[in-house]
């Protein structure tokens, strides 16, 4: 009997209307699903439970985690208006909402953290506190109450230049749920336009808490949500970081394409399958 680790299984980002498309791929193992419908306004102010039940019916069999991307377009959690913060912390509570509905146990939330921030603020430690502070008043009641429904919510890296920034943000609240995401893509783009480190640094970064991985493929230009194989990003280089945070801390994240055309998913997957690097 062989003692190697089997290879991790990937998942999907998809919106409803694709479910169709990937159901029996989604089903043939126990393959982890983010629902991105829920993180656009114009969903969540509208009848969003006909959209969630067809999603449950759709997903009937499904053995894979269910999440969801929370919402995040216009915003930033922590933004210094007291009145936009209201309004980010009612979204977010709409977002939990639809975790409800569905089921799901995970929530995507973005990074407060920024290129500007890390070049003009990084040096300033009050600022510093301050992007701690204001991301605790706004998240706060969503971190109560996504412990009260056995939802994580994991904080993706979109500008973040540093690594290490939200994972200390993630440990500052001490839950079990609020841990890490890590988009592959924006953590290229951070290498290749910011000067940032390369992503598999953002992988190690994240150790115990990196609970969450969004694979797409870049030039490190732009945020292409591309195939992986179609940009620069080395992938075995990535993979051995993912295979060395789960063997350090025994711990299993979701691993998810997450593609600009969603019906190329399964050709993805078929990338990294012939690679050897998952399943």
């Amino acid at each position: 009997m062989s003692n190697t680790p089997a290879l991790p299984l990937l998942g999907a980002c998809l919106n409803v209307e694709d479910l169709p498309d990937h159901r029996d791929w989604l089903l043939e193992q126990p393959r982890d699903l983010e629902l991105q419908d829920f993180c656009r306004s114009e969903v969540l102010d509208s009848d969003w439970r006909a959209r969630a039940a067809r999603a449950k019916s759709l997903l009937e069999g499904h053995k894979g985690r269910l999440g969801i991307h929370g919402p995040f377009w216009g915003f930033t959690i922590a933004s210094k208006d007291p009145e936009i913060r209201a309004v980010v912390r009612r979204r977010l509570d709409q977002g939990l909402d639809a975790c409800a509905e569905l089921g799901a146990t995970m929530m995507v939330v973005h990074s407060p953290y920024t290129t500007w921030g890390y070049n003009n603020l990084g040096h300033d430690q009050a600022a510093r506190q301050q992007v701690l502070d204001l991301s605790h008043d706004t998240l706060g009641a969503a971190v109560r109450r996504a412990e009260s429904l056995g939802v994580v919510l994991v904080i993706e890296n979109i500008e973040d230049k540093d690594p290490m920034e939200r994972v200390l943000l993630a440990r500052s609240f001490h839950s079990a749920h609020v841990r890490v995401s890590v988009d592959t893509g924006h953590a290229n783009y951070a290498h290749g336009s910011t000067g940032a480190p390369p992503v598999d640094h953002y992988i190690t970064a994240a150790g115990e808490l990196l609970d969450h991985v969004h694979l797409q493929d870049t030039d490190g230009y732009g945020d292409r949500h591309w195939v992986p194989g179609e940009g620069n990003i080395p992938w075995p280089a990535v993979f051995r970081a993912i295979a060395g945070v789960m063997a350090a801390h025994g711990t299993t994240p979701r691993l998810k394409l997450e593609l600009k055309e969603n019906a190329r998913v399964r050709e993805g997957a078929a990338f990294l399958a012939a690679a050897g690097l998952a399943r």
